[in-house]
């Protein structure tokens, strides 16, 4: 058995709500749910709270909270770039008001997952983290994935050739499109230093346990997926001892369907308990 508990906490000056989840026999490792930008707690995005509701019935406390400019907490919105000050908040009421735990692991999808493993490495607390189809997008690294994997799997569609020999599929404008993606998967980023190589360098410095889990039928996922063929470095890190990957096939984004959310409930709950 389980209980919820309302917390309220600071972060610089504007109040934060999360909901922690007790177990009657909780382990000393802990979770810290962190999630992808902003979101409904009903639909898709439920997953957050049934996960957090199957690991504490599995003895690990959880906690999930809105950082500030989300769901219930104040302030203004910002971007996973911003919310490592939210973190460090969150980390700390859930440590004090859960004083037996002595080490945690953070979950995070999408954006999220890049932002928990932007601030794993910096706390000795962290020793795990749970990456759900991280976040590493470039205009390039897009661009190659749509290439490679929507417009191939088009042409392979039935449906594409029945609205083509119709005259329903417009040829031109999917021809512009796919001139422009041809262009920007040729064109490496702009940036000083693109997010895949900042995620790597994050990871890299990580000490901990990493479990990956990706949904096969995702563009992001995709995306993350050809970093370790594209660039020996990625190959080695993920390569690692302690780093396990694992992919959903067929699921999308956000493991929307029920048998998606209940394989990653499983997997992450027999993970976080063996090691």
């Amino acid at each position: 058995m389980a209980h919820e508990r309302v917390l309220r906490f600071l972060c610089r000056g504007c109040w934060l709500i999360g909901i922690l989840h007790v177990p009657d026999q909780a382990m000393q490792r802990g979770v810290l749910i962190i999630t992808g930008g902003p979101q409904y707690r009903i639909g898709s995005h439920r997953q957050f709270v049934l996960l957090a509701r199957h690991l504490a019935a599995h003895n690990v406390p959880v906690m999930r909270f809105d950082y500030r400019g989300m769901g219930d907490s104040e302030g203004e919105p910002r971007t996973f770039e911003d919310i490592q000050d939210d973190l460090e908040a969150a980390i700390s009421e859930f440590f004090t008001t859960m004083p037996a735990m002595k080490e945690l692991v953070l979950w995070g999808l999408c954006d999220g997952a890049t932002a928990a493993a932007f601030h794993a490495w910096s706390d000795p607390r962290i020793k795990g983290l749970v990456l759900l189809n991280p976040w590493v997008r470039t205009d390039q690294g897009a661009a190659r994935t749509t290439l490679r994997h929507y417009y191939l799997q088009r042409i392979r569609d039935r449906e594409f050739w029945r609205k083509l020999l119709r005259g329903r599929f417009g040829m031109r404008a999917a021809a512009t499109s796919m001139g422009k993606l041809a262009v920007a998967a040729s064109t490496p980023s702009a940036q000083v230093e693109a997010l895949p190589d900042r995620v790597y360098q994050a990871l890299r410095q990580f000490r901990g346990q990493i479990l990956i889990i990706l949904a096969g039928a995702d563009l992001g996922a995709r995306e993350f997926m050809a970093l370790p063929r594209q660039h020996p470095h990625w190959r080695k890190l993920l390569a690692a001892p302690q780093v396990h990957q694992t992919v959903i096939p067929h699921a999308n984004h956000t493991f929307a369907r029920q048998a998606w959310r209940d394989e990653v409930a499983t997997i992450c709950t027999n993970w976080i308990r063996q090691w």
